[in-house]
C-alpha cells in the first residue's frame, strides 16, 4: 500500500513539474515570474493529494471546489500540451533546418533564436490554458446541470405480452457529496417522476458520505413514484460511506434493496445483486442466491454496479442487466482507460453473451465535470417479440 501511495505521489510531482516547464519556465524569462510559477506548481501538487484525502476522510471539505476543479484543469493542460508536443517538435526541427540552409550571417541572429523560442513557448502555453479552461467550464456547466433523459428499448423474447412496453427508469452514480448541492437528488426524482415508469431501479453509488453527514440531502428519494416500485443496489461507493446504514437510509425512504435477491413481477423476474467491491466488506455479490434456482421460462432484468458483474451472471442466463460505475467516461478521453476496466463504458453492449445497458448516471465523481458523458437518467422500454 505504501509502494502504490509513494508511485501517486511521484507521477503526481511529475506532472506538475512537466506542466511547470511547459507553462512557466519555457515562456518566461529567468526571474520573479518564473519563480513564481514554481511556487504555485507545488502548491498545486499538493493540492491534489491533500483533496483526495481530506474529501475522503471528511476533514477538509472545504478543498473539494478548488482542488477538485484544479484535478480537471490539470487533466486538460496535460491532455492538450501532450498533444501539442508533436506540432511543437515539428516547428523547432523546421526552424532547424532552415537555419541550416540560410547562409551563415557575420553575426549570429542569437536574439532572434532566442525570441523565436520564446514565441513558440508562449504561444503553446497560451493555447493549452485556454483551451484547458474552456473545456474545464463546458464540463463544470454539464455535470452541474440537470441529466437528461435518454430511452432505448429491449426486445425480450420471454417477456409476457402483458408486460410489453414496460418501463424501467435506470438511475446511478448520483454521488451525493460535498459538492452537488440540495437540489441534486430532487430534480432527479422529478424527472424519473415525469416518465411515469413501472419500476425504477437504482444501480449504486448513490452517495459519498455518511447518513450522518448526507440523510438530509437524500429525503427527495421519498418522492418517487412508480407502478411496481423503486429498487436499489449497492455500488462500491456504499461500501466507502457506510453501507449498512445507507440500505437502512433508502429501506426507510421507500426504496426496496435487492440484496443478492430477485422479486417477481407479473410474470418478470427483477433481480439484484451487491457490488463486486462489496466482497472486500464480507458481502459480496451472490449470483447463485439471486438468479439461481428461478423457473428459466420467465425473463429476467439483473441489476448489478458495474458491468463487469455480467461475466459472472452469464451461466445464469440474464436477459439483461443494468449498470452504472463508468459515468460513460465522465471526462473524455478518460473513456478510453475506463474500457479497460469494463466491458461496456456507455449504452447497449453484449457480454458473454448478456445484453447490458449502461447508463451515464446522473452525478459526477471527484471533479465537477463531464465532457462527452453527460448525466443522465435513462428508460428502458422492454418489448415482448
Amino acid at each position: 500500500m505504501l509502494v502504490f501511495v509513494g508511485l501517486i505521489f511521484v507521477v503526481i510531482g511529475l506532472i506538475h513539474f512537466y506542466l511547470w516547464k511547459r507553462l512557466a519556465r519555457d515562456p518566461l524569462r529567468p526571474g520573479k515570474a518564473r519563480r513564481a510559477g514554481a511556487i504555485v506548481a507545488v502548491v498545486l501538487a499538493l493540492l491534489v493529494p491533500a483533496t483526495l484525502i481530506g474529501t475522503r476522510t471528511g476533514h477538509a471539505e472545504w478543498l473539494a471546489w478548488p482542488g477538485y476543479l484544479w484535478l480537471a484543469l490539470m487533466f486538460y493542460l496535460l491532455v492538450t500540451l501532450a498533444v501539442l508536443e508533436i506540432p511543437r517538435a515539428g516547428v523547432r526541427l523546421w526552424w532547424r533546418s532552415t537555419e541550416k540552409e540560410a547562409p551563415k550571417a557575420e553575426e549570429p541572429p542569437v536574439r532572434e533564436g532566442i525570441e523565436r523560442r520564446l514565441l513558440l513557448a508562449r504561444g503553446t502555453a497560451i493555447f493549452a490554458g485556454l483551451t484547458a479552461a474552456s473545456i474545464t467550464g463546458y464540463g463544470v456547466r454539464t455535470a452541474l446541470g440537470a441529466p437528461r433523459l435518454d430511452r432505448w428499448s429491449m426486445p425480450m423474447a420471454k417477456l409476457p405480452r402483458a408486460m410489453d412496453g414496460t418501463r424501467l427508469a435506470v438511475v446511478s452514480d448520483i454521488h451525493l457529496g460535498p459538492l452537488t448541492g440540495t437540489r441534486h437528488v430532487g430534480r432527479i426524482v422529478e424527472l424519473i417522476n415525469s416518465v411515469q415508469a413501472d419500476m425504477v431501479c437504482v444501480v449504486g453509488d448513490l452517495v459519498d458520505g455518511t447518513v450522518a453527514e448526507l440523510g438530509r440531502f437524500a429525503t427527495p428519494l421519498a418522492d418517487i413514484e412508480s407502478r411496481y416500485g423503486a429498487y436499489f443496489v449497492t455500488g462500491n461507493h456504499e461500501y466507502y460511506s457506510g453501507y449498512e446504514p445507507w440500505i437502512e437510509e433508502v429501506t426507510r425512504l421507500g426504496l426496496r434493496p435487492l440484496r443478492n435477491e430477485r422479486v417477481e413481477i407479473n410474470g418478470l423476474d427483477l433481480a439484484g445483486v451487491n457490488d463486486l467491491g462489496g466482497a472486500q466488506y464480507d458481502d459480496g455479490p451472490d449470483f447463485a442466491k439471486a438468479l439461481g434456482d428461478r423457473d428459466p421460462l420467465r425473463p429476467v432484468v439483473l441489476m448489478a454496479h458495474q458491468p463487469a458483474a455480467a461475466r459472472d451472471a452469464a451461466p445464469f442466463g440474464v436477459d439483461l442487466q443494468v449498470s452504472g460505475h463508468t459515468h460513460g467516461g465522465q471526462m473524455a478521453p478518460f473513456n478510453l482507460l475506463v474500457k479497460l476496466e469494463q466491458p461496456v463504458v456507455s449504452g447497449y453492449g453484449d457480454v458473454d453473451g448478456v445484453p447490458v445497458y449502461v447508463t451515464n448516471g446522473a452525478g459526477f465523481w471527484g471533479p465537477p465535470v463531464r465532457v462527452g458523458a453527460p448525466p443522465q437518467v435513462t428508460v428502458v422500454e422492454l418489448r415482448a417479440v
